[in-house]
């Protein structure tokens, strides 16, 4: 009798557990419908939102015969007619890939390719020009359709841009940053940190978590894959990016097939950047065959730490500059409008005085550490003493309000913040009085000293 009870106790377990693995079972099942309905509702609703702001358009505008028919917004006996830039807005949501890239003005952006580049990136004509040539052979139509966009070694000290490449051509080719996929190779140096690229293999822990490489590009396939400071990964990372350049694709731990055909591979080193900082400081003027000297000189470098064929299935190795004093101040007003912007959506504006301006360009500039010193110039001279006047009087500054910031003393002196009161900033603007100047002015402005 007592081995019977503890048989149907046994039971009684074993029918528990089975239960509550079919309940496991069925919560995520219905948590995939749940997803599923959701995503089906969020499509619609996607949908319905781009066809309100079209009709929102036709209210507020007359219809133009000559407008292009791609273009057009237009009424059918009262009812709102879908265009295909409506189509293209709802796509692009969806697949991350730009709405400019589902229409007709893709060519006019990869033309003017270095020029929207060289808006942000500055002192690096050379190197923007080697990428969008590249560029543009694929948007001609011209590349191997089974390999990625390009490829490119990015060779070059620190803070001269290299990363920041990266994400401009990220909002430049699909339309966001979110679209760059950044990968640490600090992070895969040692041997079994390469399966977190891929998925670990069958049978080892974290094997259904899939690989950070290939989940993040099966979710997003229009995008940038940056591996940062490539020469500290492990060789066999080395293997895999041998497979996607060669065939533009890549086979996660399950089998999955991930395709990189419509990705651009970018990867950064600081290999050679000695090499280049002695070549530039000999010849601050280079000609193309001193350029083509400099590029041999990196090439047999980085030929000291990679195999010939990785090197040779990139499109190219891209030299990056030292950044010279002119290239320093034309930064500096790049990152003031950073910080202008910033405060704009406070309802702020930003003055600062050349004076101010000649102590960031001083105390920003190091030919060998790039950028990086000017940034944590401003934010010693700029944004920590803005930081100090809003927690104190921020309730007390009127709406539209500019922060005039300005140095008092000499070596290294005192950041001084003053609030002017609104409509000033314009009259500044116009006639530049007292020597202060925007950050939206140009840096040839800046002449008062």
């Amino acid at each position: 009798m007592g081995k019977h009870i503890q048989f149907q106790q046994l039971n009684l377990k074993k029918l528990s557990y089975t239960y509550n693995c079919n309940e496991t079972i069925t919560i995520v099942k219905e948590k995939k419908v749940l997803t599923n309905t959701n995503n089906f509702i969020s499509l619609i609703l996607t949908f319905d939102m781009a066809v309100d702001e079209n009709k929102k358009n036709i209210d507020s505008q007359e219809i133009q015969s000559t407008t292009n028919d791609d273009d057009l917004l237009y009424t059918v006996a009262g009812k709102l007619v879908v265009t295909a830039s409506d189509v293209a807005e709802v796509v692009a949501l969806w697949t991350g890939l730009p709405a400019t890239n589902l229409t007709r003005d893709q060519a006019e952006r990869f033309l003017h390719l270095e020029q929207d580049l060289g808006n942000h990136i500055i002192g690096q004509e050379r190197a923007l020009a080697v990428v969008a040539k590249s560029l543009r052979r694929y948007a001609a139509g011209l590349r191997n359709p089974k390999r990625p966009i390009g490829s490119f070694l990015l060779c070059g000290p620190t803070g001269v841009g290299k990363t920041e490449l990266t994400k401009q051509l990220a909002e430049n080719l699909f339309g966001s940053q979110k679209a760059l996929i950044r990968l640490d190779m600090s992070e895969y140096m040692e041997k079994h940190t390469v399966a977190r690229l891929i998925g670990s293999p069958p049978g080892y822990v974290g094997f259904e978590e899939g690989g950070q490489l290939t989940d993040a590009v099966r979710s997003r396939p229009y995008c940038i894959v940056l591996f940062d400071e490539i020469e500290k990964a492990h060789p066999d990372v080395y293997n895999v990016l041998l497979q996607i350049l060669d065939d533009g694709i890549l086979s996660d731990s399950t089998g999955r097939t991930v395709s990189f055909q419509n990705t651009l591979i970018m990867l950064t080193s600081n290999l050679g950047s000695q090499t280049i900082l002695e070549f530039c400081a000999q010849n601050p003027t280079r000609t193309p065959d001193q350029e083509s000297m400099l590029k041999k000189l990196v090439t047999q470098t980085l030929g000291s730490k990679f195999r010939p064929e990785f090197l040779n299935r990139l499109d190219d190795v891209v030299i990056f500059h030292p950044l010279s004093r002119d290239h320093i101040s034309a930064i500096a007003f790049l990152l003031l409008d950073e910080v202008d912007e910033r405060l704009a959506r406070k309802g702020f504006h930003l003055l600062v005085t050349s004076r101010l301006l000649t102590t960031i360009r001083q105390e920003g500039f190091n030919s060998m550490y790039g950028a990086r010193p000017l940034r944590r110039a401003i934010s010693k001279w700029v944004e920590d003493p803005i930081a100090e006047k809003l927690l104190h009087i921020e309730d007390e500054i009127e709406f539209g309000s500019s922060l005039l910031v300005d140095v008092e003393g000499n070596d290294p002196g005192i950041p001084q913040v003053l609030v002017l009161p609104p409509g000033l900033r314009e009259e500044i603007q116009t006639h530049n009085k007292s020597g202060i100047v925007t950050s939206k002015q140009s840096l040839t402005a800046v002449t008062n000293k």
